[in-house]
């Protein structure tokens, strides 16, 4: 179970910094082409002014999600925290995962937004592939991890 968990945390890991440093949008609207990868979009909300947004998506798109992994694999190979600290992480990872579809109900607003305008041709970049990959990986490695055998290993 812990080799599992870490193949595919691991692997979820390694596609983390594509799905949030390569173009994930790209956007044409009357002659402008635009490229935005998850981060840049994040920069230009906040350049915009747009903070309450800007923080939602940098929290559930690029921050809880890296915790996450950090903490499966501190669970599944590392295991650097305490075992009571290792019980409060799985309960915080597992509240955090409640709100994992929050990046898909975002992207789907985006793309209805995007659509409504008429003038504006939308297409997916390259990150997507890696963003879908890295949640599917992230959602499998939760799904493999068996918290029961951890306790008991540790007793």
């Amino acid at each position: 179970m812990r080799a599992r968990v870490t193949a595919l945390t691991l692997s979820s890991l390694s596609l983390l910094p594509p799905a949030v440093l390569l173009p994930i949008v790209e956007i044409e609207k009357l002659g402008h082409h635009h490229k935005s990868s998850l981060l840049g979009g994040i920069g230009e909300l906040f350049r915009a002014g747009e903070w309450g947004i800007g923080v939602i998506i940098f929290l559930f798109s690029v921050l809880f999600p890296a915790i996450k992994l950090l903490i499966l694999l501190d669970l599944s190979f590392i295991q650097f925290l305490k075992s009571k600290q290792r019980s409060l992480a799985h309960r915080w990872m597992e509240w955090v995962g409640r709100w994992s579809m929050l990046d898909v109900l975002l992207l789907a607003i985006l793309v209805m937004w995007i659509k409504l305008q008429g003038v504006v041709s939308f297409q997916f970049g390259p990150a997507i592939i890696a963003f879908a990959l890295c949640v599917a990986f992230s959602l499998l490695a939760a799904m493999v991890l068996d918290p029961h055998a951890l306790w008991e290993e540790n007793v």
